[in-house]
């Protein structure tokens, strides 16, 4: 810079230009290294796949994506005549087989993957990272790493929790829908005005403690507590070969990782869509089972609005006696309010039928009194968090294998998994 005043320097430029140089230098280093290394070829042939024989057929170049900058990797290369397949071993060990990005670029997609869209990872890969992939890589890396991460969710039923367990664990399951591309929803009904679809739904499953409390003695979640599964999966059991669904297996999983029945005390939340208290009774036959006491709430003050008016005060003064007849216990009462109504009422017949099939897990004075929580706000901030932010997005529309991919990354990601999965993960690539 020889005698130019510091005060006139651009430093934001400048830390810029050095690190470029910097990475350079390491790229190229690495690169030499690498190249001048030809101990991968030294073996005449190697087991193919197949059976057969691959036998060593010189050496190739290809340019990577690194963390460092561009790399061009001579390694070499083995073809088997039985099957026409080539490998380069050297690419195996390096975690570079099938893919031109290294372990550390694809890891850094999975991250900005599983958080932003694909355009908007694309530009903070760039502008924090300084590596340039487009849009289109950041999808396919991040979709073939979250399809990874969904089959190893299958096998890894390790569990998360290390002795004392929380004494209450709670687990809620719900359903949010996700935009579909059209191909997706081909002879799907739906709530559209000509009884099409538009959307798919994602069916979630979390965990979580609340030993906590707060000033009032109300529990409160513990932090770090919550773990996400989901995926868009049927809740229905195969009649066929009475096989539990592939949602109801999901959340045998999770629980078997949280350690979900061995808890002294354990507590099922969700609405009052049956296939969640199918689910319940199969699964955790022993645990208590709580409708989230807010969407009775909503309910209700749905009815006054139909009976008085959206706006009007007997509708919320209405619904105000009914909540307090909740909160109370006195479902009697409630029952009766609004079976007066039910004939005239569609709304307040559907939501005398919701609170009558439900009444048991309504029990909100003994929940209370047994310091359980008796809402299902974690499910529904899981709803929003895991799945909404990220795939309910203006103009996205989703193939079911490409969100399945992404919320199996997301999920891994915001339940604390994702360290163990990419450790897992190399292990497997080194010992292949």
């Amino acid at each position: 810079m020889g005698r130019q005043s510091l005060d006139s320097l651009d430093l934001e430029a400048l830390e810029a230009a050095v690190r470029r140089q910097a990475l350079g230098l390491a790229a190229l280093a690495i690169q030499q290294r690498l190249n001048a290394d030809h101990g991968d070829g030294q073996q005449t042939h190697h087991t193919c796949a197949c059976g057969g024989v691959a036998r060593y057929a010189g050496r190739r170049a290809k340019t990577f994506h690194s963390s460092l900058g561009p790399l061009e990797l001579e390694r070499a290369y083995y073809n088997c005549p039985a099957c026409g397949h080539g490998f380069f071993p050297r690419d195996q060990q390096l975690g570079l087989q099938d893919t031109s990005l290294s372990p550390a670029v694809t890891r850094m997609i999975g991250t900005v993957g599983a958080m932003v869209s694909f355009e908007e990872g694309r530009q903070l890969l760039e502008e924090l990272a300084g590596v340039c992939v487009d849009a289109k890589q950041v999808e396919r890396a991040a979709e073939a790493l979250g399809a990874e991460i969904a089959a190893d969710e299958i096998q890894d039923l390790e569990p998360m929790q290390n002795p004392p367990l929380p004494s209450t664990l709670y687990l809620g399951m719900d359903g949010t829908g996700i935009p579909m591309r059209a191909s997706e929803l081909k002879g799907r009904s739906g709530k559209q005005p000509d009884g099409s679809a538009k959307t798919r739904e994602v069916k979630l499953c979390t965990v979580w403690s609340a030993d906590s409390q707060d000033s009032e003695g109300r529990p409160v979640r513990d932090e770090g507590s919550v773990t996400y599964s989901a995926a868009i999966e049927s809740a229905a059991t195969l009649d066929t070969d009475h096989l539990p669904s592939a949602f109801t297996q999901r959340v045998l999983r999770e629980a078997t990782r949280r350690c979900f029945t061995q808890a002294q005390c354990t507590v099922v939340i969700g609405d009052g869509a049956a296939w969640i208290w199918k689910i319940a009774h199969e699964l955790f036959p022993r645990a208590i089972q709580i409708v989230d006491r807010f969407h009775v709430k909503e309910h209700l003050s749905n009815v006054g609005k139909s009976l008085y008016g959206a706006t009007s005060v007997e509708a919320k003064l209405w619904a105000q006696r009914r909540h307090e007849e909740l909160d109370s216990g006195r479902l009697p009462d409630l029952l009766r309010a609004l079976r007066r109504h039910a004939d005239r009422s569609e709304e307040a017949r559907k939501c005398f039928q919701y609170i009558h099939r439900n009444r048991h897990r309504m029990c909100y004075p003994r929940f209370h009194d047994q310091g359980l929580c008796t809402s299902s706000g974690v499910v529904e901030a899981g709803c929003k968090v895991a799945i909404g932010t990220r795939l309910k997005r203006a103009g996205m529309h989703w193939t079911v294998r490409g969100s399945n991919a992404i919320i199996a990354l997301r999920c891994s990601r915001l339940s604390g998994r994702f360290q163990d999965f990419w450790e897992r993960r190399s292990e497997l690539r080194r010992a292949a």
